[in-house]
């Protein structure tokens, strides 16, 4: 039977600690080699804190042989109490963490990757300035998945462009953007030497965004009510891969114009008429309705209550 005298509990409780720790490795494995690469101690080390464990405690835990270790009567005992007591502490440490975690304000964002990284960094800038003890979580997604977010109530606040129908939202407008198609001279050039008697929307391949995407839907609507219908398209998931594509001579890729401002002002890249020009629309923050006055959502609607 294990027993450990009386005047001894506490002291070696505090002593043991350790030794405990490495018990349970070797008792859980079966082996001290095995316990030995788990826990970075050498098997020397091992032996002797089971040695000493089993002299405090005045037992023999382990039954030794060429197959490995296995519990005695007593250090099974001793196995199932260290077993409860780790799973304890684990419990415990775990329930800190928890609760210092619950004390910290999390704001969770949600935006595509184009707006992230064109209009949603600089606000967030100032944001973490103003809020630095808030923690903040961005997914990027299309605008319709970040509304879907939204109603499952897994973000906090999207940056979108704005859709037709938002009921139930409200949206603070940010600036408005307007698209157009670009590619380079060179790419203008080889199209009218290659194919000089075919129109440019018959010939050249235009890049644009997947049809699930609010700028790809906006764009088509616009092309089919200007009778505009083009005859190779290629598809890209992200306005940055339609602006690289772009760039180096792969096709004309519709885009946001202010998103490609400077490569216009250097010349890398040029705009191409389609015979119409695309109507502004609008980039915005949004929320549900009911969290209008979330104190972490407010300074992004209201530059007198937060940032400026």
């Amino acid at each position: 039977m294990l027993s450990i005298p009386f005047w001894k509990g506490s002291l070696c409780m505090q002593d043991n600690l350790s030794l405990y720790h490495i018990f349970y490795t070797v008792a859980r494995t079966g082996s001290i080699s095995h316990s030995s690469r788990e826990l970075y101690i050498s098997q020397p080390a091992i032996s002797k804190a089971i040695q000493k464990l089993e002299q405090n405690l005045d037992t023999i835990l382990f039954k030794r042989s060429s197959r490995g270790v296995t519990l005695t009567p007593d250090g099974e005992l001793l196995f199932e109490k260290v077993k409860e007591a780790l799973s304890l502490l684990d419990e415990g440490e775990n329930s800190i963490r928890h609760n210092r975690s619950r004390d910290i304000p999390k704001l969770r964002l949600g935006a595509s990757s184009t707006l992230t990284r064109y209009v949603l960094l600089s606000h967030l800038e100032k944001y973490i300035s103003r809020f630095p003890h808030v923690r903040i979580t961005i997914s990027c997604q299309s605008t319709y998945q970040t509304l879907h977010l939204l109603d499952e109530e897994k973000i906090d606040l999207g940056l979108i462009g704005r859709p037709q129908k938002l009921r139930g939202y409200y949206f603070h407008p940010l600036l408005k953007i307007r698209d157009t198609f670009v590619c380079t001279r060179q790419y203008l050039e080889n199209q009218k030497k290659l194919y000089p008697d075919e129109p440019l929307i018959q010939a050249a391949t235009f890049m644009m965004l997947d049809e699930d995407n609010i700028t790809r839907q906006t764009v088509n609507a616009q092309l089919k009510e200007h009778h505009v219908e083009l005859s190779h398209i290629l598809e890209v998931s992200t306005m940055d891969l339609l602006i690289q594509f772009a760039e180096i001579g792969l096709g004309i890729a519709c885009v946001i114009r202010d998103f490609v401002k400077k490569e216009l002002e250097e010349g890398t890249l040029v705009e191409v008429p389609v015979g119409f020009s695309f109507p502004p629309r609008e980039i915005g923050f949004v929320c549900r309705q009911k969290d209008v006055d979330m104190d972490l959502i407010m300074p992004f609607f209201w530059e007198d209550k937060g940032i400026k």
